[in-house]
């Protein structure tokens, strides 16, 4: 049955825009998990380098600014909202205002393109709490389904990458996202899904050569995460004499802490360290084909034309 939908919620991580954010964004992300105050510490540090703030705010911005022209231009014509997980806009008081503006059914797009707990469940009870917080007058929300392999969503990384290979003659490309607890990764897609979204593009590119890797584990150095670390594996290619390489963050969206310090300092730092060449490729960010993307997601849920099989049967978004 067909919902009327009066809304759309762009649903994200969140990320400090100062010093003083630091610590109390990173107190938020870390809330619940036995993670010693040295370590968070040391993580505020790698924002420090930055001013204190991190790109995904202004990337959020930009793409709602982007989506809101594609929307006007194509329709729908639904109002955008913005609510983070951990730093303001924070999701409870996006909830609460869209409940004021009389708002009854929202789409929420999440920006994560694949399925774990991390990256997708628990954005949906991020929502659920969210919702509890605003009080029965809250939206119902629904959130839009996993992308990792639609068409658009490839097409951009495939274009962004295809800039950073134009710099070179004979190139490795790699592929990184970030990393999970292989407990996690068992119980979900998540590591199909990057393989089959890197098959995808390598193949658009042409590129017959191409590995997956990850980044940005944390956690204790005893809980086995997902491997292997883009730093080992540069170290690995360039003992098989590769020097050039393309590195391209296709398990975000958009550049996060995670993308300009993990790749830009510490990967760039070793790869100069070996004497390689890397570039790193951009994020689909508002690249107009996953703005496009963005709207062919919620056209799906209006007309009620969602692919079968894209998310299991007790996946995130049913509810």
């Amino acid at each position: 049955m067909k919902t009327d939908f009066d809304a759309l919620l762009l649903v994200s991580f969140g990320g400090p825009e100062g010093m003083e954010d630091v610590i109390p964004f990173l107190e938020n992300v870390l809330r619940g998990r036995n993670v010693p105050r040295e370590r968070m510490l040391q993580v505020a540090h790698h924002y420090e380098m930055f001013g204190g703030v991190s790109p995904i705010n202004q990337h959020n911005r930009d793409l709602i600014a982007a989506l809101r022209k594609e929307l006007d231009a194509h329709g729908p014509r639904l109002p955008i909202y913005w609510g983070n997980r951990n730093w303001h806009p924070l999701l409870p008081d996006t909830l609460a205002h869209m409940a004021q503006d009389g708002i009854k059914n929202a789409l929420a797009f999440v920006t994560s393109a694949y399925s774990s707990y991390s990256s997708c469940r628990q954005y949906r009870q991020n929502i659920i709490d969210a919702q509890a917080k605003a009080g029965p007058t809250a939206p119902r929300v629904e959130k839009l389904r996993v992308f990792y392999n639609h068409p658009l969503f490839i097409e951009a990384n495939v274009q962004q990458i295809r800039a950073a290979l134009s710099q070179f003659e004979d190139v490795n490309l790699v592929f990184t996202a970030h990393s999970i607890p292989e407990s996690m990764a068992v119980n979900c897609d998540y590591a199909a899904q990057l393989a089959e979204a890197g098959g995808l593009i390598a193949g658009a590119l042409e590129m017959k050569t191409w590995q997956l890797v990850y980044q940005s584990r944390s956690g204790s150095p005893s809980q086995p995460w997902l491997g292997p670390d883009v730093t080992d594996h540069l170290r690995t290619l360039h003992r098989e004499g590769v020097r050039n390489v393309v590195v391209a963050p296709i398990g975000f969206v958009s550049d996060h802490m995670e993308v300009v310090y993990d790749l830009d300092v510490e990967a760039r730092k070793v790869a100069d360290e070996l004497g390689m060449k890397m570039v790193r490729a951009a994020t689909a960010g508002t690249h107009p084909a996953f703005v496009r993307m963005i709207r062919e997601l919620v056209m799906e849920r209006i007309d009620d034309t969602v692919p079968e099989n894209i998310c299991a049967p007790d996946c995130c978004w049913v509810g």
